[in-house]
């Protein structure tokens, strides 16, 4: 199985470098939506379907941009019903309502789940059919076409979903959760826009934080990392460690939202090529079986994962320390790994994250690490493979206490 899996890590990271993943065209600052807004007007766009969820909807975050587009002569429907974590019946309810609409183009604002959502929608429409059909890696599958013209607002520092080739969505019914990774559900342009973020409460802001950390740090140790990744994953684990914190504590300062939201477009950009790990798998069905959020999912089982990879990945944590200032002067690898790993057990304790999963089941475990494993060998590029015992070692560790 491992060396199966190995192969086909290894040929996507042979193959990777050679495929030229798209990057939206992204305004950046105080108001960058409302540019954005424009941007979609000067298109000539007639019709757009804007997709949120409900609290987005009616904390009225979306009313100026849509106020906007309306200004500029555009019809605008909201699909306003996505959830966290959103199932099938909600992207064939969103494909009903785009195709009854007539939409000339898609909007996307929200957090990950939105942004997801509409990815999902959009290449159902596009390939009419149901979104099951779409799991998997595109190189996989049979040719696709892409949907209509998109575009995305995120309005959280995190998934960085408004950069990426991935969506995930959930089978309910299975209570598992399925990635999509295809090009053609890149947005075409992007706004981040802080001003849209001022309003996060701190147990949002603190998850969501995380969840872009968990993406750089685990685009930095994968097996397929390139060049490019690392300076973007860098740059990214930098700015999060000394930004999340002022974020968390000041949610109406505007440069670290700011910093966070471009951040998280790094690590997005980081991830959509080297790819996730561990983490990932697990906190993928802890969210499929206990709906727990995705980013305190990832924040929680990040540091077990690190400690059990370090062996392998010593030296990449060790950089990753010395890029954020953590860690004495002439400490070795492992003691700066050391140093990086406490650092972020640290965050997850000033931010009130807890340590353990509490709807956490001992009688999952078997079901836990099928998915997991599932999803992790022969896609991700991980720096070392857990063994059963190793993984059924780790969720012991978060059971509640």
């Amino acid at each position: 199985m491992n060396i199966i899996s190995r192969i086909r890590v290894t040929i996507f990271g042979l193959v990777g470098p050679l495929l030229n993943f798209p990057k939206p065209f992204s305004f950046v600052g105080p108001d960058a939506s409302l540019s954005l807004a424009r941007e979609i007007v000067g298109l000539g766009v007639k019709r757009v379907m804007v997709i949120t969820d409900g609290p987005v909807f009616k904390l009225g975050i979306v009313n100026p941009v849509i106020a906007e587009l309306q200004k500029g002569g555009i019809t605008v429907e909201v699909y306003s019903e996505i959830e966290p974590d959103p199932g099938y019946e909600l992207v064939l309810k969103g494909v009903e309502q785009l195709n009854k609409f007539k939409a000339d183009a898609v909007l996307a604002v929200g957090g990950g789940s939105s942004i997801d959502g509409a990815k999902s929608i959009l290449l159902c429409q596009a390939n009419n059919c149901h979104p099951s059909k779409l799991a998997g890696v595109w190189l996989y599958s049979a040719p696709r076409k892409r949907g209509l013209p998109f575009f995305a607002i995120p309005t959280t520092a995190g998934t960085g979903s408004e950069v990426t080739i991935a969506a995930v969505v959930s089978d309910k019914q299975l209570q598992i959760k399925h990635a999509i990774i295809d090009p053609k559900v890149v947005p075409s342009m992007v706004a981040l826009d802080p001003k849209l973020m001022t309003g996060l409460p701190p147990f949002i802001t603190a998850p969501t934080g995380m969840d872009a950390l968990t993406h750089a740090v685990e685009a930095y140790i994968s097996t397929i990392a390139t060049d490019e990744t690392d300076a973007l994953a860098r740059m990214a684990t930098a700015s999060i460690l000394r930004n999340l914190p002022i974020a968390y504590a000041e949610g109406s300062n505007l440069e670290a939202r700011e910093r966070m939201a471009v951040a998280s477009c790094m690590a997005g950009l980081a991830f959509t090529r080297a790819g996730v790990g561990y983490v990932h798998a697990i906190a993928h069905q802890l969210g499929g079986l206990y709906h727990v959020p995705h980013g305190l999912a990832n924040a929680i089982v990040m540091p077990q994962i690190l400690d059990l990879s370090k062996s392998h990945c010593a030296h990449r944590l060790a950089d990753l320390a010395r890029v954020s200032g953590i860690g004495n002067a002439g400490a070795s690898e492992t003691e700066l790994a050391d140093a990086f790993i406490a650092q972020i057990r640290k965050m997850n304790a000033d931010m009130q994250i807890p340590q353990v999963v509490k709807e956490l089941q001992r009688n999952d475990f078997d079901k836990i690490i099928d998915r997991a494993f599932a999803e992790a060998h022969g896609t991700y590029g991980v720096p070392r493979y857990m063994t059963r015992a190793d993984a059924t070692a780790l969720l012991e560790r978060l059971m509640p206490k």
